[in-house]
């Protein structure tokens, strides 16, 4: 047996899932002759149940096996395979070739009478060698469905080979299965007074943001990093180099006179106004997630009492973080390679702190310029003491790394789905993340971000807008937006990637109620596609994504479908997805699908309802579809199987 999967190349770590996946696991398996075999996965759970499902031949002249098993219980599952002699299913093929032909029909038949007295099948054996009885009929007896289902159950098994050992860590729903909302803490609420000096908003009036965010159905609230931010080379408004006396600096500055990463920023409030906030949105059903940024300020604490933790150049200066041309004068990275016993252990105690403050998901900046092993190391600290823990790795750089980090221990990783756009580029993505690497990498697809606001965005208006969050919320199981998304923030700062006035270096008011009641919000969207993904459980897979076809490259179509013995209520769930990409015209075009790809067999027509427009369609195999994105951008439609 080989070509095991799931797995990660080399062993080197194990695969990755949540609660709830449908793993596809699969394995070659053979041997010599032309006997037959049969294949078993045997799962053994983290409290010691082990359970047993039987394997099925996958493509013809293959020798591939496969089976679908739906995981449940948190921690660490071990799986292997085992493959056998299949005695019974040899005699039986060889038995009805011969006896139909006449040949050798009472070797058969008493060699039927043996593996059945084997089996604990008596009345079987006996009616094989009742020659009172017709030849058919001695045959069938020992074929009866009750016989059948027996051995099903409970083979005949020679020549037992087992497989190696691997392993699935299976983390906690969320882990796989969210929609996250970032927001700014000291925006919501805060005042700008007449001199142009501003009080910032707190952890209590954000918490007065909370339930208008639960209410567009989102499970995570992401905060930036809430710590001290340093005065020494402060950043201004839009990223410039002096900031002036009423410029609160970037978040991502760690480290003041008042603290450092376990210390809160004093215009936030006290400790026990974060656990206030944390409360709230646990009240609301949500989980709270913090930004934990591994860099500090001239002015953080670390600087002073632990200097080897920062590159010290030959003039006996400290480096500055950079990425030529770009020197970011606010932030002094961390060398890992000095002391690092000293560094570890501060990291680790610091993680540890917020989870002791109910901090549960960590949201980690530029992960990728920290050492690998560093990650495995401190992942593994915590969840062994917490394994339900939850780490996203916001690390935008090569697939290598990106890949790495996620099977080094991280449970989500940003991703490229912001950059891709075109039809191809979607299909290959979504695909890629789906089939390729969902064994360990979750991407957490987030439509921008405070850095991240692309051409297609700034250009393409309120369709854009909906467009890019009906993919995200329909094609992956995680999706994430920053606040502002829903008011269609579009105006970039000249010659950047991100927005004008941005929040990372300055408060921003904005009235959302307001908006939304002029209809220039599309949170009423927002809600709804949420609203859709609660609802229909096919949505939390990863791995059923299906590109299906259209005629026109502005129309991006997929499938995603849950079978009915994996629905938790026991009906099949099947969502279809036809998107408009060209967020200006519209678009008609046919939309061809393949039915069994979501479990209609040989159907040609089926009943769909949109559940954007609550319209209902007769469909079938090619369609006819005009989308005007200024109206409605996509057709959700969910498939009546019944």
């Amino acid at each position: 047996m080989f070509k095991l999967r799931p797995q990660i190349e080399d062993e080197l770590w194990p695969t990755k899932a949540v609660e709830g996946d449908v793993i596809p696991f699969s394995c070659v398996s053979f041997r010599e002759g032309h006997d037959l075999i049969g294949v078993e996965l045997v799962i053994n759970t983290p409290d010691g149940e082990t359970a047993r499902h039987r394997m099925h031949p996958g493509a013809p002249g293959t020798d591939s096996w496969e089976c679908s098993v739906q995981l449940t219980g948190i921690g660490m599952h071990r799986w292997h395979v085992e493959a056998w002699a299949d005695v019974f299913s040899t005699w039986r093929h060889n038995a009805e070739i011969k006896i139909a032909a006449g040949v050798d029909v009472e070797i058969m038949l008493e060699q039927g009478a043996r593996l059945m007295e084997r089996a604990g099948q008596d009345e079987a054996a006996a009616t094989a060698r009742n020659r009172e009885l017709t030849t058919p009929e001695r045959l069938g007896g020992m074929l009866l469905e009750d016989v059948l289902d027996a051995l099903e159950r409970e083979p005949i098994r020679e020549l037992v080979t087992h497989s190696p050992e691997r392993l699935i860590d299976v983390n906690r729903k969320i882990a796989g299965v969210a929609a996250w909302y970032e927001l700014f803490p000291r925006s919501e609420g805060a005042i700008k007074h007449d001199d142009g000096s501003w009080t910032s908003g707190t952890f209590r009036t954000a918490a007065e943001r909370l339930p208008a965010v639960r209410e567009m159905g989102f499970d995570v609230v992401y905060l930036p990093p809430i710590h001290p931010i340093g005065r020494t080379n402060r950043k201004g408004p839009n990223n410039t180099l002096t900031a002036g006396p009423n410029d609160p600096g970037s978040p991502w500055a760690i480290g003041a006179s008042e603290g450092g990463h376990t210390d809160i920023h004093p215009e936030l409030g006290t400790i026990e106004d974060f656990r206030y906030f944390r409360s709230e949105v646990e009240r609301l059903g949500m989980e709270l997630a913090l930004d934990i940024a591994l860099q500090a300020t001239p002015d953080h604490p670390w600087v002073a009492e632990h200097e080897d933790w920062f590159t010290v150049l030959p003039d006996g200066s400290i480096a500055y973080a950079e990425n030529p041309p770009k020197k970011y004068q606010d932030i002094y990275p961390l060398n890992f390679d000095g002391d690092r016993n000293g560094l570890y252990t501060e990291i680790l105690e610091m993680f540890e702190y917020w989870v002791t403050q109910g901090v549960k998901i960590f949201r980690i900046d530029n992960p990728h310029t920290k050492p690998l092993q560093f990650w495995e190391w401190v992942i593994y600290e915590v969840r062994a003491l917490h394994p339900e823990v939850v780490f996203l790795a916001e690390a935008f750089t090569r697939p290598a790394v990106m890949q790495a980090l996620a099977q080094a221990g991280f449970q989500q990783s940003y991703s490229y789905f912001t950059w891709r756009n075109t039809k191809q580029e979607l299909e290959e993505f979504l695909t890629s993340i789906s089939k390729e690497t969902s064994a360990f990498m979750r991407p957490n697809l987030f439509v921008n971000t405070p850095d991240i606001l692309t051409e297609y965005l700034q250009f393409g208006g309120r369709p854009a807008y909906e467009i890019r969050a009906t993919i995200a919320a329909m094609a992956g199981p995680l999706w994430g937006m920053y606040a502002g998304y829903e008011l269609i923030e579009n105006v970039a700062r000249p010659g950047a990637e991100e927005n004008i006035d941005n929040e990372k270096y300055e408060f921003k008011q904005r009235d959302w109620a307001a908006e939304e009641a002029a209809g220039r919000s599309i949170a009423p969207y927002v809600t709804k596609l949420n609203a859709i993904r609660h609802a229909h459980p096919t949505l939390e897979q990863l791995g059923n994504f299906e590109v299906q076809y259209s005629s026109s490259d502005d129309l991006l179509v997929f499938s995603k479908h849950l079978a009915a013995e994996h629905s938790p209520n026991g009906e099949a769930d099947t969502i279809i997805v036809v998107v408009a990409l060209n967020p200006h015209s519209v678009i008609e075009a046919t939309v061809w699908l393949d039915p069994t790809k979501f479990g209609l067999d040989g159907a040609s027509r089926f009943e769909v309802e949109d559940l954007v427009t609550g319209a209902h369609w007769e469909w079938g195999t090619n369609n006819y579809v005009r989308l005007d994105p200024h109206e409605v951008p996509a057709h959700i439609l969910h498939v009546k199987h019944s």
